[in-house]
């Protein structure tokens, strides 16, 4: 039977000004009608440029791409502007990663929809709205009718998901290529979409790529998966014998880097367990990673941070003299207490209060009422300046490594600035030493501090970020969802080093996270938020077995389980 679509001894190059890189080399493989094929592998292993390709969205002049890309037996490299236009959008649709970057920011999200119903289905403006309106119940957007009329930043992340996926299916294609679509949200928002394209794409009998660097996903959801690594397909094949027999080291390397739920590990396995960097295999058991002990709290255990009745609410203003109106709670009355040496997660949804949390209790964000106690002081009434001196032992590692380093400051001096401000190290010699110990401690070369942050893969800016909250010799640090954005392979590498700091310099962590599985497996203690205020509360063994709140209860069923 001939498959919907054939990729055939694909290559993609890129020109650049340090020579041509070569993305994709030989790629081969099939996309069956009617079912769903998992692409799957690390950043820069070519899964997003190949489904790019498919739709010749590759810049001609930037790119070289040439093999076969054949699409109901038609090569798709090969069709005019014209049959191009026919294909785009109407046979094949695109899901792509970030919606707030995908969908136009100036026209309201219904008139989005309908501008493709009206190009490709050549409908009536009456009728393209009613058929959004259609649209957007089936993928369970509520209060469709009012939902046409809202702009993008009115809707939350899953809401804008929705809104591309109504888009996609808009002309009911044969295929919809789904590129990375669930890796910003939530677990259980993560969980509703992935049902619904699963729904979808049985209602209306399509073909279904889903790509992520995430093969607990994928077990989920697809019927075949396809392995890339450096560009290359070095495993393929149905899904329950990739994740019951992998073959090659890379895709059993995938399989092990996530978190176990039921027996976490003393440590995650990484990459360079299975295979070496040449691609040979390494012989390596799992059990030698051991399992995690549940270490309980000394008695005389000393209080490095408590929070009494703490609360953080925002003014919501309305009207010409902008008065205020209400409240957001976004913190509730709060009460924590943690220990030296230990790891509180802190886990919910998006909009639960758990980023505005770990930023009040820095005074990042100034809060509304209740008390700050850090190593037995009150913080809270300390001025700036006061509050000045504090600051080194009180850091914090951002979500996104990419905003948290200026661009146009090399690594070296962004790692060097904070030790001048709180005058750490006696001269220039001493602070330069200091950064580059602190840059071999990371797992980075201390010849990198003379690079600039967009000359490092995302995991080695999070590593740089790590460096850069080391440099004035914290003893608390909060992680605000700082693996949350990483190949789960690199988010492995980087639990396992914030893991490895905190028992060489004895550090104590608050680690945001919606993510479950990490949190399990990185904290000692879990405190659950929902509305800005803790839930639940415990050890994070019994509050993984024995969840009281449904609302746990429902997050821990969200996470993403695999065959």
């Amino acid at each position: 039977m001939t498959p919907l679509l054939r990729l055939k001894n694909l290559n993609i190059r890129f020109k650049t000004s340090e020579g041509d890189v070569h993305a994709v080399k030989n790629l081969t493989f099939d996309i069956p009608a009617g079912k769903t094929v998992g692409l799957v592998g690390e950043s820069g292993s070519g899964k997003t440029v190949t489904s790019l390709s498919i739709l010749r969205l590759l810049s001609p002049t930037l790119s070289q791409v040439t093999g076969d890309i054949l699409f109901e037996g038609k090569n798709i490299l090969e069709l005019s502007e014209s049959d191009l236009r026919q294909v785009r959008g109407n046979k094949i649709s695109m899901i792509f990663q970030e919606p707030m970057t995908s969908l136009n920011p100036v026209f309201k999200v219904g008139s989005q929809v309908e501008e493709v119903l009206r190009l490709h289905q050549k409908l009536s403006k009456t009728a393209a709205r009613n058929r959004t309106i259609e649209l957007f119940k089936e993928v369970g957007l509520p209060n469709p009718e009012q939902r046409v009329h809202s702009y993008p930043h009115e809707l939350s992340g899953g809401q804008r998901q929705r809104v591309m996926i109504a888009m996609a299916i808009a002309c009911k294609p044969d295929l919809l290529i789904a590129d990375e679509p669930t890796t910003a949200l939530d677990v259980t928002i993560q969980k509703q979409i992935l049902e619904l394209l699963a729904g979808l794409q049985k209602k209306y009998n399509m073909a279904l790529l889903f790509i992520t660097h995430d093969l607990a996903v994928i077990g989920d959801i697809a019927d075949e998966v396809r392995v890339m690594y450096k560009g290359e397909l070095v495993e393929s094949g149905p899904t329950k014998n990739i994740f019951q027999n992998p073959q090659h080291p890379y895709t059993k390397s995938l399989l092990n880097c996530r978190p176990s739920t039921e027996h976490p590990p003393r440590r995650l396995a990484t990459v360079s367990d299975f295979m070496s960097s040449d691609g040979k295999e390494k012989s390596f058991d799992i059990k030698t990673l051991g399992r995690k002990e549940e270490k309980p709290i000394p008695a005389q255990a000393e209080t490095v941070l408590e929070i009494k009745n703490l609360s953080t609410h925002f003014p919501i203003k309305s009207g010409l003299f902008r008065s205020t109106t209400g409240w957001i709670k976004a913190v509730d009355n709060v009460n924590l207490k943690i220990s030296k040496g230990r790891t509180l997660g802190l886990v919910g949804e998006s909009g639960c209060g758990k980023t505005t949390l770990g930023r009040t209790i820095l005074r990042l964000i100034e809060p509304t009422a209740g008390h700050i106690s850090f190593e037995g002081q009150d913080i809270t009434p300390l001025s700036e300046k006061e509050l000045r001196p504090l600051r080194k032992k009180i850091q914090i590692i951002f979500q996104d490594p990419y905003s948290s380093l200026n661009p146009r400051m090399k690594i070296g001096r962004a790692l060097i600035e904070p030790m001048e401000v709180h005058n750490i190290g006696s001269s220039k010699a001493e602070r330069q030493e200091k950064a580059e110990h602190l840059m071999q401690k990371v797992g980075l070369e201390p010849h990198f501090l003379n690079r600039y942050p967009h000359e490092f893969s995302g995991g080695q800016r999070q590593r740089v970020c790590i460096a850069r909250a080391l440099s004035v010799n914290p003893s608390f640090i909060v992680c605000d969802e700082s693996v949350s954005a990483l190949d789960v392979s690199v988010q492995a590498q980087i639990l396992n080093l914030l893991l490895d700091l905190k028992e060489e310099l004895g550090l104590t962590y608050i680690f945001i996270s919606h993510d479950l599985a990490v949190i399990r497996f990185f904290s000692d203690e879990i405190a659950v938020m929902e509305q800005g205020q803790i839930i639940e509360y415990g050890k994070a063994e019994d509050v993984y077995k024995n969840p009281q709140q449904s609302y746990t209860k429902k997050l821990l069923s969200s996470i993403p389980k695999g065959l």
